[in-house]
């Protein structure tokens, strides 16, 4: 198993023995559900609490860079907080789950394995059309609009009627429009 992959394995494991919903999303999930490229950390997003991180910091063990008070601190400021495998050199941002869209992505994510990391584990990955949507509202940069373009091409029976919906709601209307138009 390559690096990524070994520390997204110990990562979900101990989310999942806490009973902590989450899902993959970032360049892995746009990986999955459109064009793979590489990437050099992986993107969770989960229904985390401040109650959670000591029990998180025990469960990843002493492999892990995982320091329960800047969790905390990022939780309460309902930004993301990093944990690094120091042995593998894998950094993971954990998105606390903070807003209705945030719990929709959670309801919608569906298990699949991720072959391209050598892995044979079956996790709950974003949506192509939450990941979409996500894509949309970070996007910033030509690399990322190629992502947007292989979910895109990679998923013609994505729900128009959800992405419409939640595009208005994000404030990105006009970039799926956008991307719709320009579907390779």
């Amino acid at each position: 198993m390559n690096p990524i992959g070994a520390a997204l394995s110990s990562l979900a494991a101990a989310l999942e023995r806490l009973g902590i919903p989450y899902l993959i999303g970032g360049s892995i999930a746009s990986s999955a559900r459109g064009e793979y490229r590489a990437t050099a950390d992986v993107d969770i997003l989960a229904a985390i609490a401040a109650r959670h991180t000591e029990q998180l910091a025990r469960e990843l063990g002493p492999d892990w860079y995982a320091e329960p008070e800047q969790m905390k601190i990022a939780i309460a400021a309902r930004r993301a907080f990093n944990v690094i495998h120091m042995k593998l050199g894998v950094k993971a941002d954990i998105f606390p789950a903070t807003e209705a869209f945030h719990e929709a992505q959670l309801e919608r994510a569906t298990r699949m394995t991720l072959r391209f990391l050598d892995d044979s584990i079956h996790y709950p990955v974003a949506s192509a059309e939450d990941i979409l949507l996500v894509k949309l509202r970070w996007y910033t940069s030509e690399r990322q609009w190629r992502d947007i373009g292989g979910i895109v091409a990679g998923n013609p029976s994505m729900d128009i009627g959800y992405l419409d919906r939640w595009a208005a709601s994000l404030g990105v209307a006009e970039l799926l429009a956008r991307a719709l138009r320009e579907k390779p």
